[in-house]
């Protein structure tokens, strides 16, 4: 087994992040947090199945426990820290927060990215939508009223903005 270091860079929330001494298999996940700072996304399950860890590649929701980091290069990582322009919490920020759907905040990074993914794509989607659009997810605090609740409140608003 090679003990070499790669060097390499990924852009990230728009600006081009250099990575040093990384072992070519490392996690997106574990490079975006523990090499790059980004500690928004975060690792529960490191296999894929509670959503904690998504991000957005190339405008694709994705678990990034489950993506070598070497494998994002010459691609657009969206983390939830790159969803708000300035350091004001964007709409669905606001509104997870305003209706409750943050208790222990361990899932909401993960469940914020998933919810702006779907409302880049759709607009105004159905309740099955929404829920479908979240079932990577888990939630072990809130039972998903509330995150849903949100969800709700983020599309009037907009509604009522785009009238």
């Amino acid at each position: 087994m090679s003990s070499s270091s790669e060097m390499y860079s990924l852009r990230v929330n728009g600006t081009e992040q250099h990575v040093k001494d990384a072992w070519i298999g490392e996690s997106l996940l574990y490079v975006l947090r523990e090499r790059l700072g980004f500690m928004g996304a975060k690792g529960a399950c490191e296999q894929g199945e509670c959503g904690s860890c998504t991000v957005l590649i190339n405008n694709d929701a994705v678990c990034s426990c489950l993506v070598m980091a070497a494998s994002a290069i010459d691609t657009d990582i969206i983390t939830v820290e790159g969803l708000a322009a300035t350091d004001t919490p964007n709409d669905i920020q606001q509104a997870f927060v305003t209706e409750g759907a943050v208790q222990c905040g361990f899932c909401t990074p993960g469940l914020i990215v998933a919810v702006h993914h779907l409302l880049e794509a759709n607009t105004s989607p159905t309740e099955i939508e929404v829920k479908e659009a979240l079932s990577g997810n888990i939630c072990r605090c809130t039972g998903y009223g509330r995150i849903f609740s949100a969800v709700q409140l983020v599309i009037s608003q907009r509604e009522k903005s785009n009238s």
